[in-house]
């Protein structure tokens, strides 16, 4: 320990929490420890991993994001949203329409106001990436849709998406119901996905909602997952489940989201929430 302290926000999307830094005021060395020591929930803040919230040269602000073993994340669907708020609530870009940098490219928020702060926020997340090459997943075609193969030591129908990350959609019964700690990391790890995957277990309630547990690659099972949810809101309408283009709500563990799926872009709207502030020695 240096000594050095760090402030920091406790933020959550439908219970997808993580530790925020506001990086425009300060320098943090070494997030990947940072993370982990911190993501504990016995021994640190707890949480699914960190978030930056720096300054960029071409959107309003750029967000990187750790999880909870240390590994840097390239998107975060409820982190996006909250580092939306962080910047509007803070003031340091008092904007309704945000354009945050992140590994994935630039991603365009717009903020619903409530009280004077952001209450929700709607994040165009872009296209959904079909391509098996550049989800990654080691499966030949033009898209993997429905599509039955051997992972993780059994047989399962799955479709593949990226959202900036990738993901892996399977649907069945009640998710409730999953050993997910004993299947999870059995499909994270899988040779089919050569940069482990984020798996998404759905049960279709109706034609405009769905019910899902999540298995994030680095992190485990969350309580939600928003690029998750826009993956298995595009699954869903490419298997015929859902209609493409009508709203479509996600319900996960941590509350609802709604998604909106066209080819052109998949949008997300969703709470953000600030939990509480504080200050860590680094």
């Amino acid at each position: 320990m240096s000594g050095h302290t760090l402030r920091f926000t406790k933020m959550h999307g439908c219970g997808n929490d993580y530790v925020y830094f506001d990086c425009f005021h300060q320098e943090i060395g070494d997030p990947e420890a940072l993370s982990i020591r911190l993501s504990d929930r016995h021994k640190g803040v707890g949480g699914d991993g960190i978030i930056l919230v720096c300054p960029s040269d071409v959107a309003d602000g750029k967000m990187r994001i750790f999880n909870a073993d240390g590994s840097e994340a390239m998107m975060c669907g409820n982190g996006i949203r909250c580092v939306a708020k962080f910047l509007y609530d803070t003031g340091l870009c008092r904007k309704k329409h945000l354009e945050i940098d992140t590994l994935s490219g630039v991603k365009y928020c717009d903020i619903i106001e409530q009280d004077g702060e952001a209450g929700a926020v709607t994040v165009d997340m872009g296209q959904a990436e079909l391509e098996p090459g550049k989800i990654p997943v080691n499966l030949p075609g033009e898209s993997v849709i429905g599509r039955r193969v051997s992972v993780a030591g059994g047989e399962y129908a799955v479709t593949c998406v990226s959202m900036g990350n990738p993901h892996c959609v399977v649907f069945g019964g009640d998710p409730m119901e999953l050993d997910l700690e004993e299947l999870g990391p059995k499909f994270e790890n899988d040779p089919l996905f050569p940069d482990r995957v984020n798996t998404e277990f759905i049960q279709v309630l109706d034609s405009h909602t769905l019910s899902m547990r999540v298995w994030e690659r680095g992190s485990g099972e969350t309580m939600a997952c928003g690029t998750g949810a826009c993956a298995a809101a595009v699954a869903a309408c490419l298997n015929g489940f859902c209609w493409v283009g009508e709203d479509i709500t996600v319900k996960l563990r941590g509350g609802d989201l709604v998604i909106n799926y066209t080819p052109e872009r998949v949008t997300m709207t969703g709470e953000a929430v600030r939990v509480f502030d504080g200050a860590v020695e680094a």
